[in-house]
């Protein structure tokens, strides 16, 4: 299984503009900036691809998750995660240095100790944290409802 996207960037670094299209489509030609990925903390200047991996990292961790809830005979009703993907500037450049997993799972019928468990195992298996092995990878876990 191969998926891909594709990016166009023009221009200089700091004034220049791209876009992104997926082969979802899900994003089509979507404009990113330096704006968007540096300067603007609120988000809403446009997508960047500290976003979209943080998008990815939350969706794949949720998938591996809900798969070891079902095997374990302890379907999830609701898992409600989000990742906080961190950069900071370092010498040289910038560098992606965490991504910071919080949940809170709607689950019936199982322990919190199972529940968190089996969590830190989704943490660490799913195909995206494996692909984040050189940054700090955390999870805060909370059995709601």
């Amino acid at each position: 299984m191969k998926r891909h996207a594709n990016a166009v960037w023009r221009g200089a670094l700091g004034n220049g503009k791209g876009t992104i299209t997926t082969q979802s489509g899900a994003l089509s030609e979507h404009g990113y900036s330096f704006k968007a990925r540096f300067e603007d903390e609120s988000g809403k200047s446009g997508t960047n691809p500290e976003e979209l991996l943080a998008a990815a990292h939350a969706g794949c961790f949720a998938m591996q998750l809900s798969h070891l809830l079902a095997e374990n005979g302890t379907p999830a009703t609701e898992l409600n995660a989000s990742a906080v993907v961190t950069v900071d500037q370092i010498t040289g450049g910038f560098e992606v240095t965490s991504s910071a997993i919080k949940l809170e799972g709607q689950v019936p019928g199982i322990e919190e100790a199972k529940f968190l468990e089996l969590a830190t195992t989704a943490k660490e298996g799913c195909p995206i944290s494996k692909a984040l092995g050189a940054i700090k990878v955390t999870l805060d876990a909370k059995l709601v409802g």
